[in-house]
């Protein structure tokens, strides 16, 4: 018998009619996970989502299921999360649902790297071979449209339209796949979206050439089909390469918590993978390993990396009864923990949340030429039906002329003007600013940096170069020589500051141990020597330090003190005071503590009013959200792992060369270089860069204004409708041109 079908129960209560057994998938309720509030959660990959009309379409058809609390796709990265109250078998009609609407559907993660880069690389091959194509079109073009027949001859303008033909044929039909393919599967289930009128408008335009060209006549377009073409492809591959980027963030970040730990139960060591990791068990982390889940440390000493949380390159010492977090590294000695949090609800997988979130709320950024795009489409459609109408129908002429009139309408209002706008500047803008070693990965940042009102920094990697430097050498010669001779036998990151100080010969020493937390000891001439921590070989009575610091203590001898400190990049108060004059607010947030970050801020030049330390990601998160909920503009610029739910959160982000790969994965720009002023640099381009985008509109909007009531009209040919569509895309490229000027 099995169980009842809680969809039909559900819709026969409501009055809907089940959907027919033999139009539903299977298999995706293995999929579906429990939510803590008693709900059922499904993740899935949506494909064919290419504007914010998409989203719309799905999330409406969702939400007006029986059951269904809540369903959100991110744009980014495609990802569909619906919420439901019932049984799992329910996502099996969901998904049926969704595929209905003309949208692919597949398990969340279930498409591997290689099928990503095969479709990279088909829509690059799309882009080549349209490019290709219409470089070619143009030129014959240039020939047909500068000499008239009497020159040229009936026969030779012909063979130009043949050639250009057998050109534009083939290359639309391999390159309109990504379009051709998307609308066919809308229409065919009764549904339309955004590739559906670029599909007519590049058909429409070819076969109607097509018809000319057997005729005999002048009137052909197949130029305004192909690049029409060319530059819709370019804007669909940036998307491509943005979502793949944003949707490897977060998988790269997971994949931390994946991978076996060493449990210990009843005297026996047993492997666990990290996802069954429950709280109290007891975990055993060596040397060199990373922590795998939240712990409270119950025996052993080590020194932990805790840049993941904290962001600083100083390691933090951590002994029994301590705190450690998951993904952290223990750099010395083993030691055994006690799970405080299961993985799924550790740190880590906090950050992993954060970042989510953070895509989720980018998911609503509309892109200025969507928006064009939504209401340029049916007004332009149907503004070509209603003049065919008008000519054929009441005025009564032929229905040839008045599909020509219609066509023409359709040509001269083609959106190349539009699509132009915005891709031509993001491409000579991006392509300028990689030459001076910055890299835009997502098509939209610079319009949302043209918007920054406020500037957070991190200290660690961003402010500062990241690595420590020995405050002062008026040290005693023989005391600077000890000591790095001594600091170089060590990984520590001070040991290796304090070794680099110090240029001269390298001294010997006997017995060398390094003792985990402490520091190291030896003997040189006979006498003990230690460098390491205060508590271990310091002057425990002397004044606290501004930074971090190494003792040296020699038998006999008094101890001396070796203090370190960031340094401060060397252009860091200039681009700041750049950022101020320019009106933005700038706030210092770091995880460090807050006497060093307070130094840090002065001497860049923010005011200690905006410094925020100590503060763990979430927290850093949360200091964002509440600027943003204030009507805040922010531009996050951060190199940490710990940066990236912010990097993400943020409503434009930049991180350095030097930043870990996380942190560059969720960043819209990376800049390379030990300078700080490609911050200000990258925002004045996007500022002029908007500055182009809106005149570019403008330029197309008017052009439109002025042409369409005369295609209307039939008082343009379409001859002179290919030349007129053509000169307005020249002129927003020429505009477009004047930001090489400023890069």
């Amino acid at each position: 018998m099995g169980q009842p079908n809680l969809s039909n129960n559900l819709q026969a209560r409501d009055g809907v009619k089940p959907e027919p057994a033999n139009d539903i998938v299977g298999g995706y309720e293995s999929l579906v996970r429990p939510t803590a509030d008693g709900q059922l959660s499904l993740e899935v990959m949506v494909g064919g989502v290419h504007c914010a009309g998409c989203i719309q379409k799905i999330e409406s058809s969702l939400l007006g299921r029986p059951g269904v609390e809540s369903a959100r796709v991110n744009f980014s990265t495609r990802r569909l999360v619906i919420r439901w109250i019932g049984e799992n078998a329910y996502a099996n009609e969901l998904v049926s649902l969704i595929k209905r609407l003309g949208y692919e559907v597949r398990p969340f993660d279930s498409r591997s790297d290689k099928e990503e880069t095969e479709e990279e690389r088909f829509l690059l091959l799309c882009v080549g071979v349209s490019g290709f194509a219409m470089g070619n079109i143009m030129l014959l073009s240039a020939g047909l449209w500068t000499t008239d027949i009497e020159t040229m001859g009936l026969a030779t303008r012909d063979f130009l339209h043949w050639i250009s033909a057998l050109i534009a044929i083939p290359a639309v039909i391999f390159s309109g796949r990504p379009f051709f393919r998307s609308a066919f599967k809308a229409l065919s289930h009764g549904h339309t979206n955004m590739d559906v009128p670029i599909s007519v408008g590049v058909i429409l335009a070819c076969g109607m050439s097509v018809f000319e060209t057997m005729r005999h006549a002048e009137h052909v377009y197949f130029d305004s089909a192909v690049m029409l073409l060319f530059f819709l492809l370019i804007g669909r591959y940036l998307d491509f390469r943005a979502r793949r980027s944003a949707r490897s963030a977060a998988t790269d970040l997971l994949s931390t918590l994946s991978g076996f730990a060493q449990v210990e139960e009843d005297g026996q060591i047993r492997t666990v993978p990290i996802r069954d990791l429950i709280e109290d068990m007891r975990v055993l982390v060596s040397a060199g390993e990373k922590f795998p889940v939240d712990g409270i440390v119950e025996s052993g000493t080590a020194e932990v990396d805790t840049s993941l949380v904290t962001g600083e390159t100083m390691p933090r010492t951590v002994e029994v009864g301590q705190e450690v977090y998951g993904g952290t590294i223990n750099l010395s000695g083993p030691v055994t923990i006690r799970v405080s949090k299961a993985a799924e609800d550790s740190l880590l997988s906090d950050i992993v949340r954060l970042m989510e979130q953070a895509e989720q709320g980018q998911a609503a950024y509309v892109r200025l030429a969507d928006r064009v795009a939504r209401m340029y489409t049916p007004v332009v459609h149907t503004l070509a039906l209603a003049a065919f109408i008008l000519w054929w129908g009441i005025i009564g002429i032929a229905w040839q002329d008045a599909l020509m009139i219609s066509v023409t309408v359709l040509i001269i209002t083609c959106p190349c003007a539009l699509g132009l706008a915005v891709p031509v500047v993001q491409v000579l803008a991006t392509g300028r600013l990689m030459k001076s070693r910055v890299l835009v990965k997502s098509g939209d940042a610079l319009e949302r940096l043209a918007k920054a009102d406020t500037v957070f920094f991190d200290k660690t990697g961003t402010l500062t170069y990241g690595w420590p430097e020995l405050v002062s050498k008026t040290h005693a010669q023989e005391d600077l020589q000890l000591a790095a001779s001594l600091a170089s036998q060590s990984r520590h990151p001070l040991s290796k500051a304090l070794a680099s100080a110090y240029e001269g010969p390298r001294l010997r020493f006997e017995d060398v141990q390094e003792i985990s937390g402490k520091g190291l000891s030896a003997v040189y001439e006979g006498r003990a020597v230690r460098i390491g921590s205060r508590r271990w070989c310091g002057d425990e009575q002397a004044a606290a330090a501004q930074g971090p610091e190494l003792w040296l203590a020699v038998e006999g001898r008094d101890p001396v003190r070796f203090g370190f400190s960031d340094t401060l990049r060397s252009d860091a108060e200039e681009t700041v005071k750049g950022l101020i004059a320019d009106g933005l607010k700038v706030y210092l947030v770091s995880g460090d503590r807050a006497d060093v970050a307070r130094e840090m801020a002065q001497r860049a030049g923010i005011p200690e009013a905006n410094v925020f330390a100590e503060k763990t990601p979430p927290e850093k998160y949360e200091i964002l959200m509440s600027l943003k909920r204030q009507g805040r503009f922010v531009l996050m610029v951060g190199d940490g792992l710990n940066d990236a739910p912010v990097l993400a959160g943020a409503d434009v982000s930049m991180a350095p060369g030097t930043a870990v790969d996380m942190a560059q994965s969720a960043a819209d720009i990376v800049f390379m270089g030990d300078k700080l002023s490609p911050v200000l640099k990258v925002r004045s381009v996007a500022i002029f860069s908007q500055k182009l985008v809106r005149e570019n509109f403008i330029l197309a909007m008017v052009y439109n204004l002025i042409a369409v009531p005369l295609g209307f009209a039939g008082m343009v040919t379409p001859m002179v409708a290919a030349i007129a569509m053509s000169g307005s895309s020249l002129v927003v490229i020429a505009n477009s041109f004047r930001l090489k000027a400023r890069i």
